[in-house]
């Protein structure tokens, strides 16, 4: 059975919001109501609808500011406007500004199906933070239920399709060739060969070689024709990882062969044709390098005809304590031990850490702990001594900054799956004190009961 479209709707006049439930749920898509442009945004913090359809004159935050928001946050996401006669030149205006589309009360019923239609067909952001629809196989390698990451994967299912190269950045350790994997799964590609390369780990000299291929006698120790990665990926895709650490005059040979779609293998004045699709991806700020005149300004425009940023695992805190007990089940199995999980206190040290290594750090720490492990439960004191530092200590409320403290209280509220006094435990305050921060920030704490995955 095909999942339903999902449909956020947004109006301050309940009748009005029925009514627009109604049409919509006969014609088969699944809506959501929220009665202010504050529980919509609350919404959006755990979920991702197809659509929202928002009325534009609303008590407290109209649809335009509501709509700002969204296209800041999530700009893939398409919004249609409701509006009143007298407001159509804003809601024209809007539409240059990104806004899918208007329409004016009383709305044709015809022309409101239309335009959803065309919405949903043309922006298909999907639900699965939540959703208990299978991931798509391409997707099921990237572990999460952040709903950062649900963009940045909306994203990558809509630049798969395509033949653009893509330029993925981000700290080292997120998983920039697990994303770059997805792309090629998610392609049209995904039957070819994804071959990959890390520009920095090859010596300058047999670089030319790798990446293009070298004639029999072509130097010293070429005793036979060696075939490159562009012609083994021939039809695919080819992962240039650490991009920014390619020597100039290799970027330049590089540009030649993404300009002209041909090769030329060293010791050889043959050209080859290719099709191979480009994914890049590096750590480094290679504007910055390219004023430095460490990175050629052309390439750069080349390899960046899309760019991905990956977040670290700062950002997406929700979906540590899933990848640590992921990795859990991995390594016991691995290394052959009789692991069960996680204490509490490991689960809270594991959620106070910076992470400047990303995933991957967390990977090695959790792996260390396994393999050091007599027990059956992985205590604080392994985390501790994996990580090789002193625990830290979560920042407190009274420091924290406004944003800080609501993106905190979500975050935490996604990690219990809406249990208050988990969430209460896990921030160390009491159940009152809690509420009222809920309160403070108006979030709904009943939205994240939904999240199914649980400390």
């Amino acid at each position: 059975m095909m999942q339903s479209k999902k449909i956020l709707l947004v109006d301050d006049d309940p009748d009005l919001l029925e009514l627009l439930s109604i049409r919509l749920t006969a014609a088969g898509y699944e809506t959501v109501p929220a009665e202010s442009a504050e529980a919509a945004i609350n919404y959006l913090d755990i979920s991702r609808p197809h659509l929202v359809i928002s009325d534009i004159q609303m008590s407290g935050m109209d649809g335009m500011a509501l709509f700002e928001h969204i296209h800041r946050h999530i700009p893939t996401l398409p919004v249609i406007i409701l509006t009143a006669f007298g407001t159509i030149p804003d809601a024209v205006a809007a539409t240059q500004r990104g806004i899918f589309g208007y329409l004016t009360k009383p709305y044709n019923p015809k022309i409101l199906l239309s335009q959803v239609e065309r919405a949903i067909d043309l922006a298909p952001a999907v639900d699965t933070i939540s959703s208990k629809v299978p991931a798509p196989t391409w997707r099921k390698a990237i572990i999460t239920r952040s709903a950062l990451m649900e963009d940045l994967l909306a994203k990558v299912d809509r630049v798969a399709q395509g033949n653009a190269s893509v330029l993925l950045s981000g700290e080292s350790g997120v998983g920039k060739e697990l994303f770059a994997r997805a792309i090629h799964q998610a392609s049209k590609r995904c039957e070819q060969p994804f071959i990959t390369i890390n520009c920095a780990a090859i010596p300058e000299q047999l670089l030319e070689s790798e990446l293009f291929g070298h004639a029999k006698g072509a130097f010293t120790g070429a005793v036979r024709e060696h075939k490159g990665l562009f012609q083994l990926a021939e039809g695919g895709s080819l992962f240039l990882d650490e991009i920014g650490d390619m020597p100039l005059l290799l970027q330049a040979k590089l540009l030649h062969a993404l300009q002209e779609r041909v090769i030329r293998p060293v010791g050889t004045a043959q050209s080859i044709p290719i099709d191979v699709r480009i994914i890049s991806a590096t750590h480094k700020d290679l504007k910055s390098e390219i004023q430095a005149g460490n990175f050629r300004e052309d390439l750069y425009y080349r390899l960046f005809v899309v760019g991905l940023t990956i977040p670290s695992l700062a950002q997406r805190g929700e979906d540590i304590p899933l990848l640590a007990n992921h990795f859990l089940r991995v390594f016991a199995e691995k290394h052959q031990k009789d692991i069960n999980g996680f204490s509490p206190e490991a689960i809270s040290f594991l959620l106070a850490s910076s992470w400047p290594g990303n995933i991957r750090q967390l990977m090695n720490v959790i792996e260390q702990s396994i393999v050091m492990s007599a027990v059956p439960l992985i205590s604080s004191e392994l985390i501790r001594d994996a990580m090789h530092k002193d625990e830290e200590q979560m920042i407190s409320f009274e420091e924290a900054r406004k944003q800080f403290e609501r993106d905190y209280l979500v975050k935490v509220l996604k990690i219990t799956a809406g249990n208050v006094t988990q969430a209460a435990r896990l921030a160390k305050r009491n159940r009152t004190e809690f509420y009222k921060l809920l309160q403070r920030h108006q979030l709904d704490f009943t939205l994240y009961k939904s999240l199914q995955e649980k400390v």
